[in-house]
């Protein structure tokens, strides 16, 4: 069964299981309270003291996590996806993601870590209201407005974070052709190579070395994500998805399904109706 939202926002204070696999689809927002720690994130060793915070998107790339006697944290965890749809694409998202991935440490002063704390605090004194009506929203609110504390704090230190070189154009245009819904009949890296007129090898070295995640990891996600929707929808039938969604068969379309989905789309929508009953 779906994990609900109140489920998957997740305050914490042990450091240690930041890499656990409940957090695998998820972004770590720390701060360092008290002491030091440190870990190693795409094979790279960070350290961190007080009031520095860090932004963790991939936390399955991170290892030897180590603290301090007197180390304290916090941190909120929150669905990857979920912290997706509250943000417009815009330049820092995309420059600001590639940058805190390549070093996800932001040195803050101390008023900048109240107002982070503060943002945590908010986020944690509502996890557990899930009986409020517009629950999606209020979180989503709250998280929207921790992510854009963190990008001043990061851009406050990172003045060139905006500048437009060739890797940050790729990047960005990618994501835009991925957000715009071209996923959904549009399932080749030679496609999105084609359209920003560079070979498939350099975009996917250089998708890979920016999000850590291959291009044809995103591409998938992002058709996953539609065909979800359309399967819970039911206004089509299997079928008539594959077809909307130019898979060359419905074979092939189940092949997907089971691959990406973990089961294939029939079965899919059979259990989400015995869900419902």
């Amino acid at each position: 069964m779906a994990r609900q939202l109140h489920e998957l926002v997740v305050y914490s204070e042990d450091l240690h299981i930041i890499s656990s696999q409940v957090f695998h689809d998820s972004v770590i927002h720390l701060i360092c309270t008290e002491g030091g720690c440190g870990f190693r994130y795409n094979e790279r060793l960070f350290t961190m003291s007080e009031n520095d915070i860090a932004v963790i998107s991939y936390p399955r790339l991170v290892t030897e996590i180590r603290c301090d006697k007197n180390c304290k944290c916090e941190y909120i965890a929150a669905p990857e996806k979920f912290l997706h749809k509250l943000l417009p694409p815009n330049n820092y998202s995309i420059q600001g993601g590639v940058s805190l991935f390549d070093n996800p440490i932001i040195k803050v002063d101390d008023l900048d870590a109240v107002r982070f704390r503060a943002d945590l605090a908010n986020i944690r004194n509502r996890i557990e209201n899930a009986d409020h009506l517009f629950y999606e929203e209020l979180m989503g609110s709250l998280l929207q407005t921790m992510v854009y504390d963190l990008f001043d704090f990061h851009a406050k230190t990172n003045d060139n974070i905006l500048t437009t070189d060739r890797v940050g154009y790729i990047t960005s245009q990618f994501f835009t052709l991925i957000r715009g819904g071209r996923a959904k009949t549009h399932r080749a890296v030679s496609h999105y190579a084609e359209q920003l007129h560079v070979t498939p090898k350099y975009l996917s070295d250089t998708i890979k070395r920016v999000t850590g995640t291959s291009v044809s990891t995103h591409i998938n996600n992002a058709a996953t994500a539609i065909v979800l929707e359309y399967l819970k929808s039911n206004n089509l039938s299997v079928s008539q998805i594959a077809d909307e969604m130019n898979f060359s068969s419905l074979s092939y379309f189940s092949r997907f399904c089971v691959k990406n989905i973990g089961m294939s789309p029939m079965k899919y929508r059979t259990a989400g109706a015995r869900n419902k009953t």
